[in-house]
């Protein structure tokens, strides 16, 4: 066998040596995960759960804002990337993956309706609980899931503020746009579009769902103001809200801008904003 010959027998016996090792170590972490599961299962039991874990970021966020910090054994890994101000840093995070979430041992696990499908449904066959909370799209449903999340955490159901009654804006209110990045708008049958007519204002678009926007066409009829609704990450995604036609379009004062998250995720901070928007108004 020549040098080159046995050079590439040794790199591929190399590679097949460590693909085996992380096969191998991957399926170890799998059998502790479920010996721990079987052995300590964390069935539903009576009373406040004092081991909850979270799979994604608006349950992060929900969770911070109602449960007791102790009862909390880990947020997930979102909370991490996307950091709002009023979550501090201390609070324990896991990293995603099956064995790290029963090596917590919770028992409550809860996820969004569209989050961590295969992870939870895993947790499910291995006996744990896990609450599935479908995100809200009206008023009505954002009152009843802080309701349903404080009644799962043991907390009191009667801490969740009302939801407002759906209203119309007046035929004469002011036009607003709620700008989001790459040159999109929110139009109608969105939960923006009620928060928006909720606190006073008129959907500057009258087009359903999210619309690719037209310079020329808000140049020639503007609206009243513009909310950028967007991180404020500096991104070519953002560069259409600086364009100079644009900014020329609008007053200065008629620039508004609120808390990104607060778009992010429906939640008892929704009537937080409804009432910024309303006093923009007066």
């Amino acid at each position: 066998m020549s040098s080159l010959d046995s050079h590439q027998s040794n790199a591929e016996s190399s590679q097949s040596l460590i693909g085996f090792r992380d096969w191998l170590h991957r399926g170890l972490l799998c059998l502790s995960a479920i010996f721990l599961a079987t052995t300590f299962p964390a069935l539903a039991a009576p009373g406040t759960p004092a081991r909850i874990v979270s799979l994604d970021l608006c349950m992060d966020w929900i969770l911070a804002h109602h449960a007791d910090p102790a009862q909390v054994a880990a947020l997930s890994p979102m909370h991490q990337r996307y950091p709002i101000q009023w979550i501090e840093a201390a609070w324990p995070s896991h990293d995603g993956t099956l064995e790290q979430v029963v090596e917590l041992q919770p028992d409550l696990v809860l996820a969004g309706q569209y989050s961590a499908l295969l992870l939870r449904e895993r947790l499910r066959s291995l006996g744990y609980r896990v609450e599935v909370l479908p995100l809200p799209s009206t008023f009505a449903e954002v009152e009843n899931y802080e309701r349903t999340l404080l009644t799962l955490i043991g907390g009191d159901p009667r801490r969740t503020s009302p939801a407002p009654t759906p209203s119309t804006p007046a035929a004469d209110a002011k036009r607003l746009l709620l700008l989001d990045a790459n040159a999109i708008g929110t139009g109608t049958g969105t939960f923006e579009h009620q928060i928006l007519e909720q606190a006073g204002w008129q959907n500057y678009l009258q087009q359903e769902g999210l619309v690719r926007l037209d310079l020329e066409q808000i140049a020639s009829n503007p609206p009243d103001a513009i909310l950028f609704a967007a991180p404020e990450h500096q991104a070519l995604a953002n560069r259409f809200a600086e364009h100079p036609v644009l900014r020329r379009s609008v007053p200065v004062d008629g620039w508004l801008s609120t808390d990104y998250w607060r778009w992010q995720c429906p939640g008892p901070w929704t009537w937080d904003l409804i009432r910024q928007l309303n006093q923009w108004l007066e």
